[in-house]
C-alpha cells in the first residue's frame, strides 16, 4: 500500500513522539508499505525551522533518507487538483498534500481533523 505522511506525522515518527498513534507506527514500519514524503513537507519544515517554530534533532532530508522514505515531487496535476478541493482547510501545505494524496491514490496519514474531512477515514 502507498502512504504519504502529513508533516506532523513525519516529525512525530522521527522523534518517537508519543502522540503518534500505534496504528500509524505499524503502517510506517511495515516494509510491505511504501511511504512517501512530499517535497512540500520538506519545504514546510525548512520554513518552520528557520522561523524557530519547530526544532528537529536532524535535518529533514537526513530524516527522510534515514528511514528510506520516498520523495514525492509536486506536479502540475497536484497544484491544479487543489481547485477541486472544498475550503475546509486553508493551509497551503496541507492542501497540496491532500491534492497529492488524491491524485496519486495514496492514503494520507494525518491526525489533522480538517484534513480528514477530505477523505472517508
Amino acid at each position: 500500500m502507498n502512504y504519504i505522511l502529513d508533516t506532523h506525522i513525519l516529525i512525530w515518527w522521527a522523534e518517537d513522539n508519543k502522540l503518534l498513534r500505534p496504528e500509524f507506527k505499524k503502517i510506517i514500519s511495515d516494509s510491505t508499505n511504501t511511504i512517501f514524503v512530499s517535497v512540500a513537507s520538506v519545504w514546510e519544515v525548512i520554513i518552520k525551522t528557520k522561523l524557530k517554530k519547530i526544532k528537529l534533532q536532524s535535518p529533514i532530508e537526513k530524516i527522510v533518507d534515514k528511514y528510506g522514505f520516498n520523495y514525492l515531487d509536486i506536479k502540475l496535476s497536484h497544484v491544479l487538483g487543489q481547485k477541486k478541493l472544498k475550503d475546509y482547510h486553508k493551509d497551503p501545505f496541507d492542501r497540496i498534500l491532500i491534492a497529492q494524496s488524491i491524485a496519486e491514490k495514496m492514503i494520507l496519514l494525518t491526525d489533522d481533523k480538517l484534513v480528514k474531512k477530505y477523505f472517508n477515514y
